[in-house]
């Protein structure tokens, strides 16, 4: 390994320090992350958009900042921020990573990107979604196969998996990503980073769908130090989005330790099927909490695969679906399977008159077991991901999910995070657990009480001081 490699890894935080003190140049910085990117992108295939000369002359300028000519350093600068590409930036492509958008321009920024660059983060790179985001894997017609770079025969897993995918392969040292059924937390799980859910609002997003309760933009990083600073830069109110939330919260730069901090445990939620290997790394990592004085109790949670499905896919046909059938409409034939069956499945759950409502009466018993729940305990901790991680080539149009010897209806059943974007307000981080027998990571989530993000990313510290998870996968 090379110290070229190793200096591709240095978490943000750290190097942020170095800068500070002079003693690292973000022009070496960004030098060793576009090295990494350029030797691991034959193999991960995780950028969609490389910007590489324009990022060593942002890298340039920030140094001279740091060095005292011109304004001050800004809380990102010098930074490789990798940016999810269906949030779109004025002027680049905005292909939503479908064929049928190849050549589309979007005329603003979103958000999310606006903060980054105004806190001095250099997008060097854009990262790979499935086609509109609408699966749990990456892959697509636009842009081929991601793959996992702890082992590249599985999937990063997505929506956000160029993103999870980049951070672990050290192509980036921060990511941004979207979160509609897991699409922050299902790749940090499969690459063994750090993947933030923060609750509705907290984040602004874009007209139409920052209204729609169960999508959420945020950060992804290696540690959760790192994940906590970018959250701070883009949190908070603003003016497009009448649903983000004023005051701006900001987390703590550190964060006090696990002792007296009440944990439920629930390996299976409901009743999800759940790998052996993950069942065992959650377990260790109750241990691990245990050990470091928090009280963890295992609890059974009132909730099922079958109101989750039942209530996601009848929001999904109500909102996201119909969006994807109406280019669908026009553009069939330019589409991924996997983009039309999502269309057609969600679209038969709302077919008939009232459904809606019916999806609402569900939620709303799904969110009563968590607020009960969560009354009693500050924290929940469960898997991520029931398996460790999903197929690279495989897009589960026909394949069946077998999971510790039970055949899933769907193959989003797979994913324990949907539940809490119907429990859209519940903070949650997905963190690492430990690594699967064939090398892939695997995560836990740690869900919050609504709005107590802080509590979250106390809990996720307390993980990381006593089972630390840093790794560089061999590519």
């Amino acid at each position: 390994m090379t110290d070229t490699t190793e200096l591709a890894y240095l978490p943000a935080t750290e190097a942020l320090r170095r800068f500070r003190d002079r003693t690292l140049s973000p022009v070496e910085l960004m030098g060793a992350v576009i090295a990494r990117a350029e030797a691991a992108e034959p193999t991960v295939n995780a950028l969609a958009e490389r910007t590489f000369d324009a990022a060593m002359d942002a890298a340039r300028a920030a140094e001279a900042r740091y060095a005292g000519k011109g304004e001050a350093p800004r809380p990102l600068e010098g930074l490789a921020v990798a940016t999810k590409e269906e949030q779109p930036i004025a002027g680049r492509l905005a292909t939503d990573g479908s064929l049928a958008f190849k050549d589309e321009v979007a005329d603003e920024t979103h958000p999310v990107v606006e903060r980054v660059l105004a806190a001095g983060g250099i997008v060097h790179a854009r990262t790979t979604t499935p086609e509109f985001s609408s699966a749990a894997f990456t892959q697509s017609r636009l842009w081929g196969v991601t793959r996992n770079p702890w082992n590249p025969a599985y999937s990063p897993g997505g929506s956000s998996g160029g993103a999870g995918a980049a951070l672990a392969a050290g192509e980036t040292t921060l990511a941004t990503g979207s979160d509609i059924g897991g699409s922050i937390r299902i790749p940090a799980s499969a690459t063994g980073t750090v993947g933030y859910k923060p609750p509705y609002g907290r984040v602004p997003a874009m007209a139409p769908f920052n209204l729609d309760t169960y999508c959420h933009d945020g950060p992804m990083a290696r540690t959760v130090a790192d994940c906590a600073l970018l959250q701070n830069v883009i949190a908070g109110p603003h003016p497009l989005d009448a649903v983000s939330l004023r005051p701006k919260l900001v987390l703590p730069e550190r964060f006090e330790g696990a002792a007296g901090l009440r944990v439920a445990l629930s390996v299976g939620l409901g009743d999800w099927p759940v790998d052996p290997e993950v069942e065992a790394n959650t377990r260790a990592v109750a241990d691990a909490l245990r050990a470091a004085g928090a009280v963890v109790e295992e609890v059974a949670v009132p909730i099922t695969r079958a109101q989750v499905r039942k209530a996601s896919m009848i929001h999904f046909g109500s909102v996201f679906g119909p969006y994807v059938a109406s280019v669908a409409a026009e553009h069939a034939e330019l589409l991924t399977p996997y983009a039309l069956a999502f269309a057609e499945e969600t679209a038969a759950y709302v077919a008939e008159p009232g459904s809606f409502l019916e999806g609402l009466v569900v939620e709303g018993e799904i969110q009563a077991a968590l607020g009960t729940l969560l009354d009693r305990y500050d924290v929940l901790l469960c898997p991520t991901l029931a398996i460790p991680a999903y197929a690279a080539d495989d897009d589960y149009t026909s394949t069946e999910v077998v999971v510790d010897g039970v055949t899933l209806g769907h193959y989003m059943d797979a994913a324990m995070t949907t539940v809490f974007n119907i429990a859209s307000r519940c903070p949650v981080l997905s963190v690492p657990s430990g690594f699967a027998s064939h090398g892939v990571p695997t995560g836990v989530q740690i869900v919050g009480r609504t709005y107590d993000d802080t509590t979250v990313f106390r809990a996720a510290t307390a993980i990381e001081a006593v089972r630390p998870w840093a790794g560089i996968p061999t590519l």
